[in-house]
């Protein structure tokens, strides 16, 4: 196998014949990891694979965006250590020995905004700094009242003004059809 991860319908495709029982022992005994039913880890390949890797695999289709994607772009200072994942499908969580993933539920239409990234043997799919953005100001929009609130999500300003295009901005904004988040946005241009 050319990859660390399998699962155990890539063990039929490749015709060797394997058993729940003989899964569980090989767990076990250290050879392999479960990272969620169905899905596995060569142990002694665990280098080979990123939590990011790992994002695509568990609950599909996802994009890892909000604070994880706003942090990989440098938007917030802090270290995030769960892998935060939009998904059109039911909001879920997940724990396994790669960390702690959450998949947060979009409406169907708002599934856009994301490019795919090689990862270190997988694909997957993040979210673009302009649409990671959205997302958060969506599914936070509640808690975003004023500037002063703005000022609380400590963005860097720098890194956004020099990274997010306005005109995509504005265009997906558009897509979302929210009046309070509108005036959010607009207070962020104001900044930047």
């Amino acid at each position: 196998m050319s990859s660390p991860v399998f699962s155990k319908q890539d063990l039929k495709l490749l015709g060797v014949k394997v058993f729940a029982y003989q899964l569980s022992l090989w767990q076990k005994q250290g050879y392999i990891i479960k990272v969620k039913n169905g899905i596995y880890v060569f142990a002694d390949c665990l280098e080979k694979v990123s939590p990011e890797d790992i994002a695509s695999l568990l609950y599909s289709p996802s994009y890892i965006s909000l604070e994880k994607a706003l942090s990989i772009y440098g938007l917030i200072p802090e270290m995030v250590y769960s892998i935060t994942c939009i998904t059109p499908k039911a909001t879920r969580r997940f724990k396994n020995k790669f960390g702690g993933f959450i998949y947060r539920h979009i409406k169907p239409s708002l599934f856009f905004g994301y490019r795919q990234i090689k990862g270190k043997n997988i694909s997957y799919l993040l979210a673009e700094p302009e649409k990671a953005l959205l997302d958060f100001i969506y599914l936070n929009t509640s808690k975003i009242k004023n500037k002063h609130d703005l000022e609380g999500l400590r963005l860097n300003w720098k890194v956004l003004a020099g990274l997010i295009s306005r005109d995509k901005l504005k265009q997906y904004l558009k897509l979302f059809k929210n009046q309070a988040m509108g005036k959010i946005v607009q207070m962020i241009m104001e900044k930047i």
